[in-house]
């Protein structure tokens, strides 16, 4: 069997790893990403690419925690709206990707994300907080910039959004995990639509990895709902740091 052959067999494997890691924390991309451009796509069509395997995952996640009751629709819009026009904006603007720049920030903000958690855990652990209230000077903009980012490179926009759903937003970690998975889910279908129509997607691969990443969300999701917050938690804090690691070494983009 030549390498060609072995590397699309992993693609359903490594898609099943990323979409249970997208699902409950953020950065399955680190996987998906350097395997897309291993069988030969050229890093945009990759970027691109990518995104089918994180729609697909992001439709399971969230019809699976609507199943279970854990996805808090209250007043979603807010978040959804500026999260989807960043998505455009940031998918038009990767054709400039500058890769090496880009990693480094992310993997500054990435052990500053870590710090917070470890520093006050009991708001990413609490199985509730103080009733939401609507703070659209802060919340607006912060979903838009996520957005923009995760319309740009998708990398590790998972954390991003926990972060800013319980630190920002005031969710619990559980419905923050519901909520983060519904917004992914929203802006990489305004984004892969920006990737299409540049003929950026590559579908035999697209679809190939999202049956993977759709399986691994569904078993992700269940597993979030059932060992609930603190499971999530440490889950969050181990990808965090192996993400860091990754980007600070070269892996990933």
């Amino acid at each position: 069997m030549d390498r060609h052959t072995l590397l699309l067999a992993a693609v359903p494997v490594v898609g099943f790893a990323a979409g249970f890691i997208n699902t409950l924390a953020g950065s399955g991309s680190l996987l998906t990403l350097p395997l897309l451009i291993l069988l030969g796509l050229p890093a945009n069509v990759a970027n691109g690419t990518n995104r089918v395997g994180v729609l697909l995952q992001g439709i399971v996640s969230v019809a699976t925690f609507r199943r279970r009751g854990a996805l808090p629709l209250a007043g979603s819009w807010k978040l959804i709206v500026p999260s989807v026009v960043g998505g455009v904006i940031g998918a038009e603007l990767a054709v400039d990707l500058d890769e090496q720049l880009l990693r480094q920030t992310i993997g500054v903000l990435l052990l500053v994300l870590l710090a917070v958690m470890l520093l006050n855990p009991e708001r990413w652990i609490a199985s509730r907080v103080a009733p939401r209230e609507a703070r659209l000077l802060v919340e607006v903009p912060l979903f838009f910039a996520i957005g923009v980012y995760g319309g740009f490179i998708q990398v590790s926009v998972g954390l991003f959004l926990l972060a800013g759903l319980v630190l920002g937003a005031g969710y619990n970690v559980i419905g923050a995990n519901a909520m983060k998975n519904l917004l992914v889910l929203v802006f990489t279908a305004a984004a892969l639509v920006v990737f299409i129509v540049n003929d950026q997607v590559e579908w035999r691969f697209g679809l190939l990895l999202g049956a993977g990443q759709a399986a691994g969300a569904w078993t992700a999701a269940h597993f979030a709902v059932k060992r609930g917050a603190g499971f999530v938690r440490w889950f969050v804090v181990v990808i965090t740091v192996g993400s860091a690691a990754a980007l600070f070494a070269g892996v990933g983009l």
